[in-house]
């Protein structure tokens, strides 16, 4: 067993590693470039590949999306409860409690976990939290439209068009799988150098804050997901992945949010830093229960 945990932590963490011993050398990282690469390009590349060659119905994949619709929702509804318990503003905490890194780390993490198989399942709930992220959260944030942030989002398209092969039961053309899976190859790997780099650019003034937040966050979403997935009927792989990814650390895109709405990114960007390095001791230890 802890010969499985170590080989699906260790390209994790070679990974994130990577980005973060990068920026600290003091070689340049383009973030912005690689951010606008990985979701305009590679993100809906790796929606298509994943879903159109995918083991997962048009049934299982809307099962899926409700129940991370649901567990987001919980945890949102339970961010004002936790705002009291930890006395800050509902308005801070709230992202950081709803929206966990289910794509940087998230997806690196169930592919090597769950392979193939159950990749798929976290791709759709990565779909879901960034739909919630770029809607709920542009307007909560006052970033503009979100009917046009949508409009906007290649992986929109790139869920629209999967679940239209879903209901049909059609496969993409060869040549346009191929290249679909060519142009997909570059973004796992390139999340999680960037999740690296920015945790290596991430001022931290507040760890006790952060694991405390953590501390508290972790057993309500795990709780969350494993109710919910139960009460949706999801299969078991589905619910394991679920909690897996409803369990993932505090989003980097959170304390941009944070940053731009200027409401406390300091202490946003503890939450994220203080979650992802603790992720690196709770995530083996759930996947032994898992797995």
């Amino acid at each position: 067993m802890l010969a499985e945990l170590f080989a699906v932590m260790a390209p994790v963490l070679a990974g994130a590693g990577l980005g973060y011993l990068w920026v600290r050398l003091g070689h340049p990282y383009p973030v912005d470039f690689i951010t606008r690469l990985v979701f305009n390009i590679g993100t809906p590349a790796l929606v298509l590949a994943s879903l159109s060659g995918a083991n997962i119905d048009a049934n299982s994949f809307g099962q899926m999306m409700f129940a991370t619709t649901l567990v987001i929702l919980t945890m949102g509804a339970a961010s004002f409860v936790v705002a009291k318990l930890l006395r800050r503003s509902w308005r801070v905490l709230l992202a950081p409690m709803m929206y966990p890194n289910t794509g940087n780390m998230g997806l690196p993490v169930v592919l090597y976990a769950f392979g193939s198989a159950g990749f798929a399942y976290g791709i759709t709930v990565m779909v879901t939290v960034s739909l919630f992220q770029f809607t709920l959260g542009a307007v909560l944030n006052s970033n503009g439209s979100p009917t046009k942030t949508l409009l906007k989002t290649p992986t929109v398209y790139a869920i629209l068009i999967s679940m239209a092969l879903l209901l049909t039961d059609t496969s993409l053309p060869p040549w346009l799988a191929n290249t679909v899976d060519l142009m997909s190859g570059f973004t796992v790997p390139l999340m999680l150098i960037t999740l690296g780099v920015s945790l290596a650019s991430i001022q931290v003034k507040s760890l006790r804050s952060g694991i405390g937040f953590s501390l508290v966050r972790i057993p309500l979403a795990a709780g969350a997901a494993w109710l919910i997935a139960g009460w949706v009927g999801l299969p078991p792989l589905a619910q394991s992945i679920l909690v897996l990814q409803m369990c993932m650390p505090v989003a980097v895109f959170n304390y941009l949010f944070a940053q731009r709405a200027q409401r406390e990114p300091a202490y946003v960007a503890s939450l994220v830093f203080c979650s992802t390095l603790l992720a690196l001791v709770y995530l083996p230890i759930l996947l032994a229960f898992l797995m």
